[in-house]
């Protein structure tokens, strides 16, 4: 990045990105454990492919009330210690998942960890948009949301050095790391100058229409998601008769690491592109452009070679388009209310889509797991039709 360019950008605010980034990037690393070790568990408790991805769901689902939860935390006690608690309750509960000796107690860690990832990004992006200045704030999202792609490619390694060796309890013990994070955030980063505590809070505060869009935009671009990345590891490593690809645990970690790189430059490009052309337009070339490269990766099935070429594509476009949450869903709320709204638009999303792992699977089971991917192709496009519901908000100044 050209140093002319953020030479209004003061230490404080740098470290402020870097903790939300940090944070973010250690809140992917401890969600895609689950997924890397997706194969192994399932052995372990002889789980078919619905209930697995319905342990998935169950994450999910708990992480948009721990979203909404701190975020209401967030406006009333501070976004910076918000993001402390939320990143001390995904690690502690992380670690404890290696402890699960039946498949109620995985499903009750899983539920936990919920509740600090979701929460994470609730206050993450609203400390990060009420720090930096309008025109920057797109490309500040984006350098925070690359933080996901870089936990992602640290799940992978981990994943491929520990589980074929020790095995996926290890595996989770290592997710108590993002601990040492959260105490020097709550040691080293303020509150940001504007936030005053808030007392109360009622729904009736919230501007209905923009929230009920806003919430159905993180719907259907959340079922997308978390339909296509939670399975992309299983789908890779399972055998071809399954509709995978074939791989294996390690080489399938392989493959990953460079689709990660790929939504790493998109996550961060996207930010560029909604500060210089508009949220709207960059939002658009992205998720219909993820539209059309999902069904065909998913169709590659037993070709490694053009998966590995097409993967930096769809981790580009199949990522970064999330930049635009934390900037968006930021300009359209005051500040008494932003981290609530935030966290309720967004986490009712991750509630409707915490079925998309749960119904991936389901056809993965009839279909083919690489069949199944495709179902995620109509909700991308889906997303970018009800975007144009929303106002433009480039450049908008916080109040």
């Amino acid at each position: 990045m050209a140093r002319g360019r953020f030479s209004d950008i003061q230490p404080a605010q740098w470290k402020t990105l870097f903790a939300a980034q940090l944070g973010w990037m250690l809140d992917a690393m401890d969600v895609m454990l689950y997924a890397f070790a997706l194969t192994a568990i399932q052995k372990e408790f002889g789980l078919s492919s619905r209930v697995a991805g319905a342990l998935a769901s169950a994450t999910l689902f708990s992480s948009a009330f721990g979203g909404a939860l701190f975020g209401i935390f967030a406006d009333r006690f501070g976004r910076a210690r918000a993001l402390v608690y939320s990143i001390l309750t995904y690690s502690v509960f992380t670690a404890l998942t290696a402890t699960s000796q039946n498949v109620s107690q995985l499903v009750l860690w899983r539920m936990l960890v919920g509740i600090g990832l979701g929460g994470e990004w609730s206050a993450g992006s609203v400390i990060v948009s009420e720090t930096w200045p309008a025109r920057h704030r797109g490309k500040a999202i984006g350098f925070m949301q690359s933080g996901w792609a870089i936990g992602y490619i640290f799940a992978a390694v981990l994943s491929a050095l520990v589980l074929p060796k020790y095995g996926w309890r290890p595996l989770f013990m290592l997710g108590l790391a993002p601990a040492l994070l959260a105490a020097w955030i709550r040691r080293a980063v303020p509150e940001p100058p504007n936030w005053k505590p808030t007392r109360g809070f009622s729904l009736a505060a919230l501007p209905v229409r923009n929230t009920l869009v806003a919430a159905l935009l993180s719907t259907l671009i959340l079922f997308a998601y978390w339909g296509l990345f939670t399975w992309i590891p299983a789908f890779l490593s399972s055998p071809i008769e399954k509709g995978g690809a074939g791989l294996g645990i390690f080489r399938s970690s392989a493959w990953i690491v460079p689709m990660q790189i790929g939504a790493f430059f998109g996550y961060t490009l996207f930010g560029f592109f909604a500060d210089r052309f508009g949220r709207r337009p960059a939002f658009l070339v992205f998720v219909f452009a993820a539209a059309v490269l999902v069904p065909v990766y998913g169709s590659l099935g037993a070709r490694p070679g053009l998966l590995l070429a097409l993967g930096p594509l769809v981790g580009f476009f199949g990522h970064g388009y999330f930049s635009v949450f934390g900037a968006l869903l930021s300009e359209l709320f005051p500040a008494s209310i932003r981290a609530t709204a935030q966290g309720l638009c967004y986490n009712v999303g991750r509630a409707a889509g915490a079925l998309a792992p749960f119904t991936v699977g389901a056809v993965a089971e009839t279909h083919g797991i690489g069949a199944a991917l495709g179902v995620t192709s109509a909700f991308f496009a889906a997303g970018g039709a009800v975007m144009m519901l929303l106002p433009e908000t480039k450049g908008a100044e916080l109040t």
